[in-house]
């Protein structure tokens, strides 16, 4: 068996492996000596201390806490499922064959990828409202969320269509199958597992994102944490309520991250995907 090559770049030598193991440990050592650091000014300005952690111990601040998760979490599914299918549906768009079909879906992608997500949810807070139309801050976040996701995940997954090998539909074609069976039995299957990753990450910003509702008055942790932190009669602990949503909002993200990889493994111990060979005919079946 010949060893194996890179297609992009060379395979190190053995001084480039020894630049890269120093490198790797120098930006180790830069790191671990930075979170020292912040650790040493944390403790140094009582800022660990237990008196600046017991503002936890009351019920009144954990059920907030626990509202402000909540409320993260439902406009996280909703804008996810909303950005999912938007996304898919223009996907669907920029491949089709009507040409009319392709300008529009071109013309909302790019659109709502131009326009910042924060503009989005104050122009349906603030701005719906003036031509009759109220909008609440869920129904902003979500819909903000939604529109500049989608817009995002149409590219990923178009990406992710054109990067089957191209025999793979003509070998559909020439079996009979239309567009419509070509796209949803040979490509999709294929393209959905070199899509995860990127799907998976955009999700996570999805989730990031929705602590920009905050900023428009809706109640998710960002926006409890600021209420708590600079609660006078809990002693303003700022940051420590900082460090307590950090934590939280990381732990979601390595959750979504599992998730993503054990649906990949399944997938790939399931491959329900009919792949076509290029040379195969009708008759060969």
């Amino acid at each position: 068996m010949s060893a194996p090559t890179a297609v992009l770049f060379d395979v190190p030598g053995p001084r480039a492996k020894a630049r890269n193991t120093a490198a790797g440990v120098v930006t180790l050592l830069v790191v671990a000596a930075l979170v020292a650091v912040i650790i040493w000014r944390l403790a140094a300005t009582g800022q660990l201390d237990a008196r600046a952690w017991e503002w936890i111990l009351y019920e009144n601040v954990q059920l907030a806490l626990l509202d402000g998760l909540v409320n993260t979490l439902r406009a996280f599914a909703s804008g996810a499922v909303l950005a999912l299918l938007l996304g898919a549906l223009l996907a669907l768009g920029r491949l089709s064959d009507q040409k009319w079909l392709r300008s529009v879906s071109t013309w909302v992608v790019e659109l709502f990828r131009a326009v910042p997500l924060v503009v989005l949810m104050f122009l349906f807070y603030y701005g719906m409202p003036s031509i009759g139309i109220t909008v609440s801050t869920y129904a902003a976040v979500v819909l903000g969320l939604m529109l500049y996701n989608g817009a995002v995940l149409a590219e990923v997954f178009r990406a992710g269509v054109l990067a089957v090998p191209r025999g793979q539909s003509e070998a559909a074609y020439a079996l009979g199958l239309r567009k419509s069976g070509v796209m949803r039995f040979v490509l999709l299957p294929q393209a959905v597992r070199s899509m995860l990753p990127a799907i998976v990450s955009q999700l996570v910003v999805l989730l990031k994102d929705s602590a920009l509702g905050f900023l428009i008055t809706y109640p998710e942790l960002l926006f409890q944490a600021q209420f708590l932190g600079s609660n006078a009669t809990l002693g303003s602990p700022l940051i420590p309520v900082a460090m307590v949503v950090a934590v939280i909002y990381i732990t979601l993200c390595l959750l979504l991250s599992a998730l993503a990889t054990w649906l990949e493994r399944r997938t790939r111990r399931n491959p329900a995907v009919l792949t076509v060979a290029p040379t195969e005919r009708p008759d060969d079946a």
